[in-house]
């Protein structure tokens, strides 16, 4: 107690000064107009300016709930979009039903999505592998399609309770079944182990019209991967060592380096699909 007296009385004539200040701030504001809307507008800048600070660090915090929504939210628009287009297909393929006749509307688009996030990823190798945190417990199986928000990602290969391994397009194992957007003709796209930023499209009937900027999408021909799914844009081309077919250079949508989030593809009649596949092979 006596240290701070002593303090207090050693420092007075700065306590002095301050309430004199005060003081004199008080008459100031109190009596001329001019000063106190200064004072004012000064005071209301600062608490503007501090307010906008914690509005964005509040706004920060929450971009990972708010990036979580919009993902499931995209994954849901999709999957309403792959209907839509399954149900145009089928409308176009029958003419008798596209003109008014009734269908079956009990019958279930089949196909929904699980977002997940990306736990490890790799993009130096020549065989690359990305590793997300839903597994078995989530409905997850192997050979599910992945897809991000930009476009496909690669097929699922080992699971486990929580955590699933996937092949992504980068790396040679996968090849892709896709076509030029508006083509019927299909192609096998793989990765060269080059560049991370493309693949590349072969066996491509050589009278396939396309040029550059074209969409390459699925195919639809497996039971992985529903059509239309964008894969990439045609970069170039060339001819293959079979003058019938041509070799696309692919620039692939996604970008597996910022690759942060996916969407694991569950398709419900996968397994009967390839079980009466499998069946018919038995034949061979």
């Amino acid at each position: 107690m006596r240290k701070l007296l002593e303090f207090l009385v050693r420092k007075r004539h700065w306590f002095l000064f301050v309430v004199l200040l005060a003081f004199s701030l008080t008459l100031i504001y109190r009596n001329n107009a001019y000063q106190r809307n200064v004072l004012f507008s000064s005071a209301n800048e600062v608490v503007g300016h501090l307010s906008s600070v914690s509005g964005g660090i509040i706004s920060y915090m929450h971009l990972r709930e708010i990036n979580k929504e919009l993902l499931e939210r995209n994954g849901q628009l999709e999957s309403q979009l792959l209907d839509l287009q399954d149900q145009l297909d089928v409308f176009m393929a029958d003419t008798v039903r596209f003109k008014g006749f009734a269908t079956d509307s009990t019958e279930q688009f089949p196909y929904s999505f699980v977002v997940a996030q990306v736990v490890n990823n790799s993009v130096v190798h020549l065989s690359n592998y990305i590793t997300v945190n839903k597994g078995a417990k989530d409905g997850i199986s192997p050979d599910m399609g992945v897809v991000s928000e930009r476009g496909v990602v690669g097929i699922v290969s080992t699971v486990s309770d929580h955590f699933s391994v996937i092949i992504p397009l980068l790396n040679p194992k996968l090849r892709l079944s896709c076509k030029v957007l508006g083509s019927s003709y299909f192609g096998s796209l793989s990765w060269n182990g080059r560049n991370i930023r493309y693949a590349t499209l072969e066996e491509l009937p050589r009278h396939v019209e396309f040029q550059r900027g074209d969409t390459i999408v699925t195919s639809g021909y497996s039971a992985v991967f529903p059509a239309g799914l964008i894969v990439g844009i045609v970069e170039d081309h060339e001819k293959q060592h079979d003058d019938n077919f041509y070799a696309l250079q692919v620039r692939l949508a996604t970008d597996f380096q910022a690759l942060n989030h996916v969407r694991i593809i569950k398709n419900f009649l996968q397994q009967e699909q390839l079980g009466v596949e499998k069946e018919a092979k038995k034949n061979d």
